[in-house]
């Protein structure tokens, strides 16, 4: 009967706001963001998905049932200290996460500082295009650049913008790994691939541009990934 329940669940963190940091709450793009990936990536590989997804603190019991976190706008990221020791644990025992949507170099430091109180001995790792993770259910080929719906409409007559900032420019994807090279975090920054899940059917353009062409293929093989591995 446990195995009813053995399907694929996205968990969204609740967490605190950081006034010194940069960026939104951690309900931006909800419910749809949530709703619309795991439609997606029921639809398009062999996994079971919950379409009922999940808002979960750190420090609630029920974490430890998924094996899969995700943290939007990190940018005002805050942890108190027993949430870092949750978190520390949730990851050594084969739990990820997933810090998506934030920009600029001011975010990106807010990031490195709470996280470094989570494994102080760690240093985040850029992924190389020939990391398996680019080679799952899709070809990846680049690191795409996830711009909000808004922005995204725009770039068909401003040059091309994407970036929110001019300090972000550039994509990066970085990584945490454990002791056996076992993705343990990924923070994809630069980009917001929670607005390409969420905002895929506010606008065609925007759909074919940056929702079916980057925000999905990178999130399902994301997932495939550390759900297999």
């Amino acid at each position: 009967p446990a195995f009813d329940r053995d399907v694929f669940t996205f968990v969204r963190i609740k967490r605190g706001y950081n006034p010194a940091g940069r960026g939104a709450p951690w309900w931006t793009d909800l419910p749809d963001a949530d709703l619309n990936l795991a439609w997606r990536l029921s639809q398009m590989t062999s996994l079971k998905v919950d379409p009922n997804g999940r808002l979960l603190r750190l420090t609630e019991t029920e974490l430890t049932d998924f094996p899969f976190i995700y943290m939007v706008e990190p940018g005002s990221l805050y942890l108190e200290e027993r949430e870092v020791e949750v978190l520390r644990r949730y990851l050594l025992n084969g739990g990820f996460l997933w810090l998506d949507d934030f920009w600029g170099e001011r975010e990106w430091e807010n990031v490195e500082r709470v996280m470094h109180d989570v494994f102080p001995d760690r240093g985040w790792v850029e992924l190389t295009l020939d990391h398996p993770i680019y080679h799952g259910v899709f070809e990846i080929k680049a690191k795409g650049q996830v711009p909000n719906v808004e922005l995204g409409r725009a770039s068909q007559y401003n040059g091309g913008r994407t970036w929110e900032r001019e300090d972000a420019h550039e994509v990066h994807h970085r990584a945490w790994f454990d002791d056996h090279q076992r993705l343990m975090a990924l923070a994809t920054h630069n980009t917001d691939n929670g607005d390409g899940w969420e905002r895929e059917g506010e606008d065609d353009f925007y759909f074919h541009n940056f929702s079916e062409k980057i925000a999905y293929p990178l999130a399902v093989n994301v997932l495939y990934y550390v759900m297999t591995h």
